[in-house]
């Protein structure tokens, strides 16, 4: 598998791996882990459909940063702040909230190309309102994080950091 990484300003080369079996998100410089956050996967399962609901595996990137300025909780609609806070763990349902990494698949006919494309099915890392739900399945296909964990993380990474997504 042909590696993606971004040097970052601090000249650390940064990458993320996504484990869905532990629902963690690992941070790493080089190959060393310097940060772990537990995450939520889809509920649905593992998959690359359009329409199926499910996380999709294999490399990808970050395509886009969305959210810099917003608050804690501010819920997002089509990649932009709807102007409203999400209340934590007061249901809501499936919210997108605080920060968007937007993800783009580089492996054609595993997570690019038509009906699987996970830049055209808007797979994201992202804050979610339902927290207590961190940690088990329970997303629509996106990676879901808690809100200060996907601040911070959005924090350290860069456009084009690569993200694993594995089993």
């Amino acid at each position: 598998m042909t590696s993606y990484r971004v040097r970052q300003n601090s000249g650390l080369c940064l990458s993320v791996r996504i484990n869905i079996a532990e629902q963690r998100l690992y941070l790493y410089s080089d190959k060393k882990i310097i940060k772990f956050y537990p995450i939520s996967t889809s509920r649905y399962g593992i998959g690359n459909k359009v329409g199926s609901n499910k996380t999709p595996l294999g490399l990808h990137r970050i395509a886009s940063k969305i959210g810099r300025n917003a608050r804690l909780g501010a819920i997002f609609k089509r990649r932009r702040n709807a102007g409203k806070i999400a209340r934590v763990n007061k249901g809501g349902g499936d919210l997108i909230t605080t920060r968007i990494l937007r993800l783009e698949g580089l492996q054609r006919g595993v997570n690019r190309g038509k009906g699987i494309d996970s830049f055209q099915r808007c797979i994201y890392i992202h804050g979610t309102p339902e927290e207590k739900l961190i940690g088990k399945p329970a997303s629509h296909g996106c990676i879901r994080m808690r809100n200060s964990d996907i601040m911070k993380l959005c924090s350290l990474v860069k456009r084009g950091t690569s993200v694993e997504i594995r089993k």
